[in-house]
């Protein structure tokens, strides 16, 4: 999830790591084994001039699959749950308000939305080899990503036009 985030205009940084479990500093092994209660996350820097909060909740959104309640694409567990962690009250309702968008755009029921929309209580960064895994690891990325189906199932969900 870097690589979107990372071409806004006002984004100031992408970090991978870990939210929404039970362990403190987990490490990425417990995590992907589910052994913490943590998804694998992306924590989003951002310039409230130049980007808001609702425009990056639609770069979210059209970059995963909000009805899987499995996983993500080929990653399948919790630990690979579509969620987005809020900060602040203001951040809950826009969070809210642009899943209930998605339903009504989408024709799709908002029960059928399965990402998790929780307050954030602690963000742990990854091990530095998670960092910007996609631009430094180019071939493994892209091969995972077309063997996954990835662009394909977002072409079913959103059609063309992704951010």
């Amino acid at each position: 999830m870097e690589p979107p985030f990372d071409k806004v205009p006002g984004v100031v940084s992408t970090t991978s790591g870990y939210a929404g479990g039970t362990v403190v500093n987990p490490r990425y092994e417990d995590v992907a084994r589910g052994l913490t209660g943590h998804a694998e996350v992306v924590q989003v820097v951002f310039d409230p001039r130049q980007v808001t909060y609702e425009q990056l909740l639609a770069v979210f959104w059209k970059n995963i699959d909000p009805l899987d309640a499995g996983g993500q694409f080929c990653d399948r567990g919790r630990q690979y749950r579509s969620a987005v962690y809020y900060e602040g009250e203001d951040q809950k309702r826009a969070a809210l308000a642009s899943r209930d968008a998605l339903a009504r755009a989408s024709g799709v029921a908002a029960e059928r939305i399965q990402t998790e929309i929780a307050p954030l209580a602690a963000f742990y960064k990854a091990e530095e080899y998670h960092q910007d895994y996609a631009r430094r690891n180019v071939r493994e990325y892209w091969a995972y990503r077309a063997g996954c189906g990835r662009d394909e199932r977002l072409r079913q969900l959103w059609g063309e036009s992704r951010r």
